[in-house]
C-alpha cells in the first residue's frame, strides 16, 4: 500500500537538506499545546528539516518544473471565463482583495503576500489540467473560494491547492474534482481550517491525498472534511495537531511517517480502510476520536509499525475488522504506547499484538462485544504487555466485596483459536459452526495448552459508563 515511487525522493532530499544546512530554531505556539503530549517520558525531537520551520533558513526546491497548458488544451468549459490570475496580478501586495462572485478559470500562482476572500460565492477552474492553484508566498490568507479542476496526473502532483508558504491561513474553501486536494510541503505554522475537499471519482488506489503534510511542522489541521480521496498523510512532519476533522470512505484517514509530536484529538473516521497509523514515529497521540467502520482484509482503526512512545486515550474504536494493531511497537527500548480509558467494541478483533517486545499498557479501558478481544502473536514471555482495570464482558468471575473489581484475575486465553492466529488463511473460518464446536470442546477437554493471550489482575466488575460520543 506504500508508494516508495512517491517516498523514496523526499529520503534522499532530506538526507541531502540536513547535510547543506544546519538545524533551525522552533517557536513554540500557543494552540499547539505540547505540554499535554501524554503521560510519560517524550522522545526528542528530532531536526527540523530545511526551510520547513519559516525561522529564515534557505528553502530547498522540492517540485520539478509544472507543465503549462494553453487555453485550447483545457476543458472547453472555461474557455469563456475570466483568468482570475488578473485579479491576483492587480491587487497591491498586502492588500485584501474581495473578486467579484463568479467563475474564474485557472491556474493562479500567488507569488506576493495577499488576502483573498471569495465569500463562497468566487468558483476557480483549470479545466482538468495542471495545478489549480500555487501558493508561493508568506502570511497568505485564502478563505470562500471553490477550487475544481485540477489534472490527473501523479508525476506533477496535480491539485488543487499547493502550499509553499509559511503562516498561511486556508480556510472555509470547498475543493472537489481534483487529484490532490490541499498539498503542504515546507510549509510551516500555516492553519488548514473548515474545508471541505474530495478527490476526483476515480478508483481508491489512483485517486490524490485529500491533505497532505510534507516536511511541514507545527501546522493547526482543524474541522476539515475529506472524503472519497486517497489519504490524509504526514510525512516528515513534526508536532502538527488534527482536530476535529472529518475523514470518510478513503483509504487512510490519517498515516504519519516518520512524524513525531503530531497530535490527533476530536476527529471523526468512518469508512475508511484504515484510520490513524503510526509508522516509525515517535512521540504525540489520539486522543477523543470516533473510529468506525474500517473494514475489509485490511480494515484497522489504529495502527503502529515500529513507533515509541503515544498515548492513545478516550477514543470510540467500534465495528472494525481490527480495533488496535501494534507491530514491533513500542520500538525504541525503554518506552511504552499508553491505552487509557478507549471503548474498543463490535470488532473482529479488538487487540493484535504481533510482536513479543511488550511495552503496551492497556489500563481502564472497555471491551464488550468483540468476536475477539486479545490477540497476541508469538510468545509474551514475562508479561512484557501490562493490562490493568480494564472492563472485559467475556470476564467470569465475580465481586464479592462490591468494590467494582473482580475477585479474580482476567486471564485471556487462545483455545481453538490458535488454529487461525498460527495460521492466517484459516482466518476466514473463524466464527463458523467447525471451528466454535473445536473451540468448546477445546475448553472442556484440551487437546494441548492454551496460550494464555494476557492477563489483568484487576479486572473492573462493572461496565464503567461513558458519555456518548
Amino acid at each position: 500500500m506504500i508508494r516508495w515511487r512517491n517516498l523514496l525522493p523526499g529520503i534522499t532530499l532530506g538526507v541531502f537538506s540536513l547535510l547543506v544546512t544546519a538545524q533551525t530554531a522552533h517557536d513554540e505556539i500557543g494552540w499547539r499545546g505540547q505540554e499535554n503530549v501524554g503521560a510519560g517520558k517524550t522522545a526528542p525531537d528530532p531536526a527540523d528539516v530545511p526551510g520547513a520551520s519559516g525561522m529564515g533558513a534557505p528553502r530547498v526546491g522540492v517540485d520539478r518544473p509544472k507543465p503549462t497548458y494553453p487555453l485550447y488544451q483545457r476543458d472547453k468549459r472555461i474557455h469563456g471565463f475570466k483568468p482570475f490570475q488578473e485579479l491576483v496580478d492587480a491587487a497591491p501586495e498586502g492588500s485584501v482583495l474581495i473578486p467579484p462572485p463568479g467563475q474564474y478559470a485557472g491556474p493562479v500562482v500567488l507569488k506576493k503576500q495577499l488576502t483573498i476572500d471569495g465569500k463562497g460565492q468566487v468558483s476557480i477552474d483549470a479545466g482538468d489540467k495542471g495545478t489549480v492553484f500555487s501558493l508561493e508566498a508568506d502570511d497568505v490568507v485564502i478563505r470562500g473560494l471553490h477550487l475544481s479542476g485540477s489534472g490527473d496526473s501523479h508525476d506533477s502532483d496535480d491539485s488543487c491547492l499547493d502550499v509553499r508558504g509559511h503562516r498561511a491561513l486556508i480556510e472555509n474553501n470547498r475543493i472537489d474534482n481534483c487529484l490532490f486536494g490541499i498539498d503542504l510541503k515546507q510549509s510551516s505554522k500555516s492553519i488548514v481550517r473548515n474545508n471541505s475537499v474530495r478527490s476526483k471519482p476515480l478508483d481508491l488506489g489512483v485517486r490524490g491525498d485529500g491533505l497532505r503534510l510534507w516536511y511541514s511542522n507545527d501546522n493547526l489541521i482543524e474541522g476539515n472534511t475529506v472524503s472519497d480521496s486517497r489519504d490524509m498523510v504526514a510525512w516528515y512532519s513534526h508536532r502538527n495537531t488534527f482536530r476535529n476533522n472529518v475523514g470518510m470512505r478513503s483509504r487512510y484517514s490519517i498515516h504519519f511517517m516518520f512524524a513525531n509530536q503530531n497530535i490527533v484529538e476530536g476527529n471523526k473516521f468512518y469508512d475508511n480502510a484504515v484510520g490513524i497509523y503510526f509508522m516509525y514515529t515517535e512521540g504525540g497521540g489520539a486522543r477523543n476520536n470516533l473510529i468506525s467502520h474500517a473494514t475489509g482484509a485490511a480494515g484497522m482503526a489504529l495502527g503502529f509499525k515500529e513507533s515509541s512512545d503515544h498515548f492513545i486515550e478516550d477514543n470510540e474504536i467500534i465495528y472494525c475488522a481490527v480495533g488496535i494493531g501494534s507491530d514491533l511497537s513500542p520500538f525504541q527500548p525503554g518506552t511504552t504506547i499508553r491505552f487509557k480509558n478507549n471503548r474498543i467494541a463490535y470488532n473482529g478483533i479488538a487487540v493484535q499484538l504481533t510482536s513479543e517486545l511488550g511495552g503496551n499498557h492497556f489500563n481502564d479501558n472497555l471491551f464488550e462485544g468483540n468476536l475477539t478481544d486479545i490477540f497476541q502473536a508469538g510468545r509474551d514471555q514475562g508479561d512484557k504487555n501490562k493490562w490493568t482495570g480494564n472492563y472485559f464482558d467475556s470476564y467470569q468471575g465475580f465481586d464479592k466485596n462490591g468494590d467494582g473489581i473482580g475477585d479474580t484475575p482476567h486471564e485471556h486465553y487462545a483455545y481453538a483459536d490458535q488454529i487461525w492466529m498460527e495460521m492466517p488463511v484459516a482466518r476466514f473460518f473463524k466464527t463458523s459452526p467447525v471451528l466454535e464446536l473445536l473451540d468448546f470442546l477445546e475448553r472442556l477437554a484440551p487437546f494441548s495448552t492454551p496460550e494464555l493471550q494476557a492477563r489483568d489482575p484487576q479486572p473492573r466488575y462493572a461496565k464503567p459508563v461513558r458519555n456518548a460520543g
